[in-house]
């Protein structure tokens, strides 16, 4: 999917949601419990319920590779899933890889040949030659992580060298030498609030995936006021506040209700640009 593609999509759902499927066994409704293939089970019916208020869908790896290989076959049936019955969402495999070269290159093998998944988020700590190895797919896409909506992130993240710049400003400069905003996006956390100015300086036309509202506490209004382009340039993130917000049988239905509410505040947030 291509940076057009995303944006009609955007237009067209007057929506740019992404839903974060962090699916936790000890946290989905015990009556799944009894289905062959739980995480599945569970990950179908939220889609499903979903799908017509967001654009995207975010598996987050760590959630299914914590159960081993029953996980990683959930993971996979999920992303068939959805690439068979919703084909204009993008797919996102939150796997935050980077690696040394020859280990990157079959973590790009894996989610772009292997699971002909849309995106992947990768860590840049390692520099250029960790990240290139995704960027060789053509209509594929890096998620760089700049600047988390976590505690920590202040630790390394907003650190000056002698010039004043912070360590994320320096991972946005030196990643355009590597890719442009048409196979490269930029992970911003919701709570970095005015921060997103500093960022739009930078990267003025890239998507930013940004994760952090509903239950991390991020503001929408606050992210679309700073960060909002004329082509959107968000995919905003939610989890939790979503996924889990009922634990009865009616679970996927309340989820989509959420979805919905998320989508219509985003309707108004597009307005002015769709």
């Amino acid at each position: 999917m291509n940076k057009q593609q995303l944006f009609e999509n955007i237009k067209r759902k007057k929506s740019f949601l992404c839903v974060g499927l962090d699916t936790d066994i000890k946290k989905i409704p015990e009556h799944l419990l009894k289905e062959e293939d739980p995480i599945f089970a569970f990950n179908k019916a939220i889609i499903d319920a979903t799908a017509p208020y967001c654009i995207a869908y975010k598996p987050n790896l760590a959630f299914y590779e914590s159960m081993g290989v029953k996980g990683w076959i959930a993971f996979e049936k999920t992303v068939q899933y959805i690439k068979s019955n919703y084909p204009d969402q993008f797919i996102i495999a939150d796997a935050k890889r980077g690696d040394i070269g020859n280990t990157s290159a079959m973590y790009a093998r894996t989610f772009f040949e292997e699971l002909d998944i849309d995106s992947v988020t990768v860590a840049p700590y390692m520099g250029e030659d960790s990240v290139t190895p995704f960027l060789t797919y053509k209509g594929k896409w890096v998620i760089l992580l700049a600047l988390t909506s976590n505690k920590g992130s202040h630790d390394f993240q907003l650190t000056e060298d002698k010039d004043g710049e912070r360590l994320f400003e320096k991972v946005l400069r030196k990643s355009q030498e590597w890719a442009n905003d048409e196979n490269m996006m930029y992970v911003v956390g919701a709570t970095q609030g005015r921060m997103f100015e500093d960022i739009r300086k930078i990267v003025p036309s890239h998507f930013l995936l940004v994760p952090g509202i509903g239950a991390q506490g991020g503001s929408l209004e606050e992210v679309c006021k700073y960060g909002m382009t004329s082509e959107c340039g968000l995919i905003v993130n939610s989890s939790r506040a979503i996924i889990y917000a009922d634990k009865t049988e009616s679970f996927a239905e309340t989820a989509g209700k959420e979805a919905h509410k998320v989508q219509m505040q985003m309707e108004e947030q597009l307005k002015n640009i769709c």
